[in-house]
């Protein structure tokens, strides 16, 4: 058991909380665009208007945010955006070599299934009103 003492973080607003909702909704919306579609799912959920709008709304509340258990939800779907963009980019330049075209498209698919993972598990993190860990 760990003995170290806990700070309590201020309960954020309740809209707040209605808010990281509606952007997972938003996140999991470009998910299952690229599941039923023949995009990928990391492509919509970089460039599909849901994850777009989605993270414009984390950045402009994040303000509102800072210093309530919400935040470090917020820092995970941004993290989430940024680095299924960089994972995207780094799967086109592999497709794009030539070479690298079976690569890239495993490049693709796991940062897929990395998305999917990352959308569910902070997406149940906050119904259960927790914290995301960052390890």
């Amino acid at each position: 058991m760990n003995n170290v003492p806990q700070t309590v973080a201020p309960s954020p607003r309740p809209g707040l909380l209605t808010l990281t909702h509606v952007i997972y909704g938003l996140h999991s919306l470009s998910v299952l665009i690229g599941v039923t579609t023949a995009a990928t799912v990391v492509g919509v959920f970089v460039f599909g208007w849901p994850s777009i709008l989605a993270v414009i709304l984390n950045y402009v509340k994040r303000s509102e945010v800072r210093g309530t258990w919400l935040d470090s939800h917020f820092r995970w779907q941004i993290r989430t955006f940024w680095f299924a963009l960089l994972w995207y980019a780094l799967a086109g330049l592999l497709i794009l070599s030539l070479v690298g075209i079976l690569l890239g498209w495993a490049v693709l698919a796991a940062a897929g299934i990395w998305v999917i993972y990352r959308v569910i598990k902070g997406w149940l993190a906050l119904n259960e009103r927790r914290t995301i860990e960052f390890k």
